[in-house]
């Protein structure tokens, strides 16, 4: 999997301009503030806080997006989420962060209405033509999501970021929370992980063509099962998997709901070559803080691979959907992925009654 960095496209800043990756300490989800130093953070959030009985869903479990009850047929979802560049083309880049942006309202079980733009870029550093490929690459995922940028907000930053906030409509009945899973569910995820190690190995000039080719294709494909997954009353939750990783964001469906989860890692599905890439030493940072955060609650099995913890708390920029449902829906579950392009859906694993944990077979 080792070679040379892949040709920018035609989009990308010329030879003379530093690489966007460059200006930036660290990219994608993994600039995410690691989990426990988050909960630190917000631990005292919520006191005196305002909370109106139509808010369904706010920060109480780390959930993907907010959710307020707008009448008896629809509710609001809100979030956001911007980070720096993951990868150098600017184009690409803008699709990416718009991608994962608007992920957050496909995995409460909503449709996208519309969004606003988040734009802080180094001025005197990049050229506007730049600037304005990586808003453009936001503009089009909007475009194929059927939704518009209504409006934004622009500075002038040291390090460039990009980002969305990105609202939908979803039926008060039909949010999927991440903390509704049932002793008895089976978990499907529905990308491959390893996009953390591929930006590593992207950043040292060590990921080929066919594995930036893999990265784009996995970053850039809008997570539409959601809505989808959400009409079917077997689907219990649903989450994504970003920033935290796979360990993460399980242990968070985890605590949420009191349950333990189980986790085959022979059937996780894996990006091609992220193994290797992974023993080579391409491994981000964050992973590393992931693990620090929250691996005294994972239970690995001996025998697993040197790379698994890695993998495990790998930060997936853009990532899948973690789907917790009954075993009668899990075909269902799967032919909605099918048809929606998810190639690489797959079971995973399956939740228990128990102490909230992470437990990796």
């Amino acid at each position: 999997m080792t070679a040379s960095a892949p040709t920018p496209s035609a989009s990308t800043a010329t030879p003379a301009l530093p690489r966007l990756t460059s200006l930036s300490h660290g990219g994608g989800c993994g600039c995410k503030i690691a989990p426990g130093v988050l909960s630190e953070i917000l631990k005292s959030s919520g006191a005196n806080a305002v909370i109106p009985p139509e808010l369904m869903v706010g920060i109480e479990t780390s959930d993907d997006a907010a959710v307020y009850k707008l009448n008896d047929e629809q509710a609001l979802v809100a979030t956001t989420d911007f980070f720096m560049p993951i990868v150098d083309d600017p184009y690409e880049f803008g699709r990416i962060a718009a991608t994962n942006a608007l992920s957050d309202v496909y995995a409460m079980g909503g449709k996208p209405i519309m969004a606003l733009a988040l734009v802080a870029m180094p001025i005197n550093v990049l050229p506007l033509d730049v600037i304005g490929a990586i808003v453009r690459g936001g503009q089009d995922v909007c475009r194929t999501a059927g939704i518009p940028i209504a409006g934004g907000h622009t500075i002038d930053s040291v390090e460039p970021i990009y980002g969305l906030v990105a609202m939908g409509i979803v039926h008060p009945d039909r949010v999927r929370r991440n903390a509704e899973a049932k002793a008895g569910d089976v978990l499907v995820l529905g990308k491959p992980l390893g996009v953390g190690v591929y930006s590593a190995a992207l950043k040292k000039l060590k990921l080929d063509d066919a594995g930036y080719r893999e990265m784009i294709a996995n970053t850039t494909k809008l997570n539409t099962p959601g809505p989808l997954l959400a009409d079917l009353p077997g689907v219990h939750a649903i989450t994504d998997v970003t920033g935290f990783g796979l360990a993460g964001h399980a242990l968070e469906m985890a605590r949420g709901a009191g349950v333990r989860i189980v986790v085959d890692w022979a059937k996780v599905p894996l990006l091609p070559g992220v193994v290797q890439l992974a023993e080579e030493g391409n491994v981000t940072g964050a992973s590393g803080r992931n693990w620090a955060a929250y691996g005294a609650q994972v239970q690995l099995a001996p025998g697993l691979h040197a790379t698994t913890q890695n993998l495990l708390s790998d930060p997936q920029t853009s990532g899948g959907l973690l789907v917790a449902c009954a075993p009668e829906a899990v075909n269902d579950v799967l032919a909605i992925f099918a048809r929606e392009g998810f190639e690489a859906a797959a079971v995973i694993g399956h939740v228990e009654a128990g102490a909230a944990r992470l437990q990796v077979a």
